[in-house]
């Protein structure tokens, strides 16, 4: 049964039982008021009269008619029940073993009961026993019927019914009404409810009143749905973070393929060269020997890179240590003078004072020196490189700038990538490892590698890592 009738059902006999209970206390209690007051009119009619007899005075016809006109009958009797005085014809004695005036005679003292009035209804009945100074009066007798009484009863009874039904028929009426109009918010949720599907989760159920239990209850399936839409968003982030690295793995085991087969195939022909001509012709096997041993040091070069990355990606254990950065710098930059020779003037820039950090300074020194080679080997002949080290807001940054060939716009993105190249000027025996070495090594200090670069115009690149180390 849907929890509408249910509710409809629970209100319309709780409403019932409220209604039948209050019926009968009120048809009760209207009975007890109706014949308790016929009881006492009776009561006080019989006194009266008593009172009129033992203090002598006669009843008159007039007295007997009002009493009479309030529907109270009087008899009175003599000692042996004779009856002197009679307004009402009553039951004869032999049909009663022990009626109320023998009663009242006996007990010397008022006696009241219900006696039948042949068809008619019950009466009620109050015998007093008198001692008048004269005649034969003994005992005065009042009495009513409750015919009238019973009649207001029976009135009443088929109104009370009557209210009765039409309330119990508006009670459920309205027990409907209300239950339907209680949970209508229910009807509203559920039909948001099924609008949400998997490919959905961003919709809320309506909150009709957040202060009462529904409104609890729904704003609590809300929160679950946002928690369950960040496990989905974390959950489809984590599946395309899964597909990209999947992508850049097969793009990484292609890529270090090709660079490998070159410097082997390499190799193969200049062993091939040797082999056949190192008897007749020396200085061709002497080539060859050097061609072998520089395709060597290139493929020794490469797997090395390929190492320190794979070591990086597995999260690379830093020997962290309070350095001089400024220090590390300047040596960087002095080996790298060397290795530029003339082809371009390469500037350090030192800071007025040292400037200590945090790090692993074989790993920073790689880094720069990756930055370093690059500036050199891409900027022409008689271009400048400049080295600077800086402290900003408890960050320490290097910055590398040159007067090179510069990168093209839509080529920055790609440049931290693993073997990317943006073309053939910039791909002058480099693996294409170096910049994804140095983004590598950055970030695992908790930093950052920026670049700022525009075709033609030069490059500068700032690592930046902080002061105190990466955070643990």
């Amino acid at each position: 049964m849907p929890i509408r009738w249910r509710l409809t059902l629970f209100n319309v006999l709780a409403i019932g039982t409220i209604m039948a209970v209050s019926g009968l206390v009120l048809f009760f209690s209207l009975r007890a008021v109706l014949l308790s007051d016929v009881e006492r009119t009776v009561r006080d009619s019989a006194l009266a009269a008593a009172n009129k007899v033992n203090s002598g005075q006669s009843l008159s016809k007039n007295y007997v008619a009002g009493l009479s006109l309030h529907g109270v009958f009087l008899l009175v009797r003599s000692g042996d029940g004779t009856v002197l005085i009679r307004t009402v014809e009553l039951p004869e004695e032999s049909h009663q073993p022990d009626p109320l005036w023998r009663r009242a005679l006996r007990k010397d003292r008022a006696v009241g009961g219900t006696v039948a009035i042949g068809e008619e209804a019950p009466a009620y009945v109050y015998a007093v026993p008198v001692k008048p100074p004269r005649g034969e009066a003994r005992v005065v007798e009042a009495g009513q019927c409750y015919e009238l009484a019973q009649r207001a009863l029976g009135a009443f009874s088929i109104v009370l019914l009557v209210a009765a039904l039409s309330v119990f028929l508006l009670s459920v009426v309205g027990a409907y009404l209300l239950a339907r109009a209680a949970l209508s918010p229910v009807s509203a949720v559920v039909a948001s409810a099924r609008s949400i599907t998997a490919s959905d989760l961003s919709r809320r159920l309506p909150v009709a009143n957040p202060k009462d239990e529904l409104g609890d209850l729904t704003s609590t399936i809300n929160v679950l749905l946002g928690q369950l839409e960040d496990a989905f968003a974390r959950r489809e982030e984590a599946l395309s973070r899964l597909q990209e690295a999947l992508g850049r793995e097969r793009r990484f085991v292609a890529d270090a393929s090709h660079e490998l087969r070159t410097p082997l195939t390499n190799i193969e022909g200049y062993a091939e060269m040797l082999d056949e001509w190192a008897a007749k012709d020396p200085e061709t096997a002497k080539k060859s020997i050097e061609a072998i041993r520089e395709e060597s040091g290139r493929m020794q070069r490469l797997v090395e890179e390929l190492l320190s990355l794979a070591r990086g990606d597995e999260g690379p254990a830093l020997e962290l240590a309070p350095q001089d950065l400024t220090a590390v710098t300047e040596e960087a930059t002095r080996i790298a003078r060397g290795a530029a020779s003339d082809k371009v003037r390469l500037d350090y820039v030192p800071p007025e004072q040292e400037i200590m950090a945090i790090f692993d300074r074989n790993r920073i020194r790689q880094v720069l020196s990756i930055l370093l080679d690059n500036a050199i080997k891409y900027t022409p002949q008689g271009g400048e490189v400049s080295v600077r080290v800086r402290e900003v807001d408890g960050w320490v940054e290097v910055v590398v700038s040159d007067t090179g060939i510069g990168i093209r716009e839509e080529e920055m993105p790609r440049i931290f990538e693993r073997f990317y190249r943006a073309d053939k000027a910039r791909a002058r025996g480099g693996s294409g490892l170096g910049l994804a070495i140095a983004r590598q090594v950055a970030e695992a200090h908790g930093g950052s590698i920026e670049v700022r670069s525009r075709a033609g115009e030069g490059s500068t690149f700032v690592v930046r890592i902080p002061k105190n180390g990466p955070e643990r």
